[in-house]
């Protein structure tokens, strides 16, 4: 069994389905790796949603003025997982900003646990959650092939950024952790 605390980032229809502004292209083929990742942490899994706030403030203002289509209620069904998750999701942490490294999630890991990451965006999501924990002393993995960012591009240059935290943030692929 693999060791540490999964936390899948935001596999939710808000960056799965192909119309959505904040599509992720490769986002079935990061599923495809996070399905493969379940059943090595079995209980040891939390699911994170972004959510918008009720009202913005600060930068965050500017941000949904940008993409108003997103300040939605949280139960609305643009922040629902992604059916295939929706029902495997035990614990959900909601957080309204990027970054997933909530006391929440902390308490879960615990301060000498390990992080694994996969989910969407990479660019986004994935990375503000692994500098976050990083920076708390985590040890934090990133799962490559099951992240998905707003593009290929995009995607390379934040698992690039990830790989100058080393060795608190490592960068590795599904093979690599199932096979460790």
């Amino acid at each position: 069994m693999t060791t540490g605390w999964l936390a899948v980032i935001d596999m939710q229809r808000v960056f799965a389905e192909p119309d959505s502004p904040w599509a992720a292209p490769r986002y079935a083929e990061a599923a495809a790796g996070v399905r493969r990742l379940l059943p090595a942490f079995t209980e040891r899994v939390t699911f994170t949603r972004f959510v918008a706030p009720a009202e913005p403030t600060g930068a965050w203002r500017a941000y949904y003025a940008r993409w108003p289509f997103a300040l939605q209620p949280p139960k609305a069904p643009l922040w629902h997982l992604t059916d295939e998750f929706a029902d495997r999701a035990r614990h959900v942490v909601n957080a309204t900003t990027f970054g997933k490294w909530t006391p929440e999630l902390a308490t879960r890991v615990g301060p000498e646990g390990r992080l694994v990451l996969a989910g969407v965006s990479t660019d986004c999501c994935v990375l503000s959650t692994a500098l976050a924990a990083a920076d708390a002393g985590i040890e934090t993995l990133v799962v490559s092939d099951a992240c998905a960012g707003a593009d290929d591009t995009a995607h390379t240059k934040a698992l690039d950024v990830m790989e100058l935290y080393g060795p608190l943030i490592r960068v590795v692929t599904v093979d690599e952790l199932l096979c460790a």
